[in-house]
């Protein structure tokens, strides 16, 4: 069975009213439902017509400029806040939030800028790097892991 071969039920459907059409009708006779006088029962009213005063829509301010629904998020850390490690540890982002350096871990991971001196040498792995981050981990005798 399929929507078009679905029988028709009897009585489903009702006759929509009819309106305007004297008192016989079953709704009012000549105000048809819409109240006595006015505006509204004259004719259509714009949606958000508030009588000559300036609608809400337009007093509000408007929004803006634009933010990416679904932007990836990056932790920012500079190469200068890794020397708190001891010398060959493993720096990911699970150890950097166990130590307390970044609160989360977002999609967009974690990247580690070229900010400051590394005085020790440190593996980093899972990590995005600047390439003046890059430049000191090596310097410092330290390893760029996959």
């Amino acid at each position: 069975m399929n929507l078009h071969n679905l029988p028709k039920l009897k009585g489903k459907r009702r006759k929509a009213k009819r309106v305007g059409r004297g008192y016989s009708s079953g709704k009012g006779g000549h105000t048809v439902g819409r109240g006595s006088k006015g505006q509204k029962a004259r004719g259509k009213v714009k949606l958000g017509f508030e009588g000559g005063q300036l609608p809400l829509h337009r007093r509000l301010p408007h929004k803006r400029g634009f933010k990416r629904a679904f932007r990836d998020e990056v932790e920012i850390l500079n190469v200068g806040d890794l020397n708190r490690w001891d010398p060959k540890t493993v720096v990911s982002p699970q150890n950097l939030l166990e130590v307390g350096l970044i609160d989360r871990i977002p999609k967009g991971g974690v990247k580690i800028l070229g900010d400051g001196e590394l005085k020790k040498k440190l593996t980093v792995k899972d990590v995005k790097l600047s390439e003046a981050a890059k430049e000191k981990i090596l310097k410092a005798g330290g390893e760029i892991g996959e």
